[in-house]
């Protein structure tokens, strides 16, 4: 019963691998494909729980890595969970944190059993494994909870690369036994991990062993973790198109407009990525004519808005000199505003490429806004 299906396709487009569907989730459906903020530490920064509602996100993203250090389960779990605790009534999906202790831990050691690491706040250490992860995720009480995983580097030897498979898999398999046995008024959704490196027979492998353990959803991991983009292209597309179709696909990490393009046309779900956010925070926000740095001097008497063909309500109400002189004066609004403009492009984007694939003229679609896009960017 733990394992019932909850994607709905909608729609395959004619011309490519993307689809339109839905996902059956404890706090509501959600309309795929679908961008979803990270809000690491309960959060998403610079944006108000009302303000991510208003723009329309039916999920967003948590860290279980960074909740587990700060404030800790015992805090959440004394308010009833994450949703109660920060008062979003929405999907909340968490990363299990493995990417987090491979990448900002000063020491970690991975064995069968899970994985030490020191962590980044008080140097204090600790020990997760994969019951633990599903533990902690429960106690959020995530909508989607992810498995603890091995994510190796782009560059990673096959041996390596195979070895933090077999690892993978592994977890997966005793997360699933921790998940199912978990109580019975969690109704939280796990999804197993694609790894396998930049190894095409290891891809395969990973797919046949998430398809034998069967979860609700699948991620795709190890991607966009430093390759360049016409290899993280191929191997998404080659991954992909092993998945089953009745589940829903995840791709971690991605956020921008051809990284997300190009999942879509790939057939993916949903993806993530802190990139909309951090870059508001440091002064560059999206634009259909490609990416505009707010640094530039040729901004200070601008009186125009940060994208003329966006109907967002900061690009409706501010000019581009003044959000400028905000951010050269490290005021919060600075923030505030591009992080609202930069996440509304982004949903933006992908209620227009759900309409595309629906008319079946999802290539057109690509075509012709990146061709606009990558111009403005050159």
């Amino acid at each position: 019963m733990r394992s019932e299906k909850i994607f709905e396709k909608i729609h395959d487009d004619r011309g490519t691998r993307a689809r339109t569907g839905i996902v059956s989730l404890p706090h509501g459906t959600v309309k795929t494909p679908v961008f979803m903020p990270v809000g690491t530490s309960a959060t998403v920064k610079a944006m108000s729980k009302d303000d991510l509602e208003e723009i329309g996100f039916e999920i967003i993203l948590s860290n279980t890595y960074h909740l587990y250090l700060r404030p800790g389960t015992q805090v959440i779990g004394k308010a009833g969970g994450l949703h109660e605790w920060s008062n979003w009534r929405r999907n909340i999906l968490t990363d299990s944190g493995g990417f987090q202790v491979f990448s900002l831990s000063p020491f970690r050691k991975i064995s069968d059993a899970g994985v030490k690491f020191r962590s980044h706040i008080d140097g204090s250490y600790h020990m997760l494994t994969p019951e633990k992860i599903v533990e902690v995720q429960t106690i959020l009480r995530s909508d989607v909870q992810m498995q603890l995983d091995v994510c190796t580097s782009w560059g990673t030897e096959y041996r390596e690369a195979d070895k933090a498979l077999k690892i993978t898999v592994d977890w997966l398999e005793r997360a699933k036994k921790a998940w199912m046995e978990g109580p019975e008024n969690y109704r939280g959704k796990l999804f197993g991990i694609v790894q396998g490196n930049f190894y095409k027979d290891l891809r395969e492998r990973s797919v046949d062993e998430l398809v034998r353990i069967d979860t609700p959803g699948i991620a795709i991991g190890g991607l966009s973790v430093g390759e360049p983009f016409e290899v993280f292209s191929e191997f998404l597309d080659h991954t992909s198109a092993l998945l089953p179709a009745e589940k829903p696909r995840y791709v971690m990490g991605i956020g921008t407009p051809e990284y997300i393009l190009r999942a879509i046309e790939c057939g993916i779900d949903m993806f993530d990525c802190v990139f909309p956010t951090r870059i508001a925070r440091n002064g560059m926000v999206f634009t259909h004519r490609g990416n505009l740095s707010l640094k530039r001097e040729a901004n200070t008497y601008d009186l125009g808005p940060l994208d003329p063909e966006c109907s967002c309500k900061v690009c409706r109400e501010y000019s581009r000199s003044y959000i400028r002189h905000l951010y050269k004066s490290s005021e919060i609004l600075s923030a505030m505003l591009a992080t609202y403009h930069n996440l509304y492009f982004l949903h933006r984007l992908v209620l227009d490429a759900r309409e595309a694939i629906e008319q079946d003229r999802f290539a057109e679609f690509k075509s012709a806004f990146l061709g606009k896009y990558q111009e403005g960017s050159a």
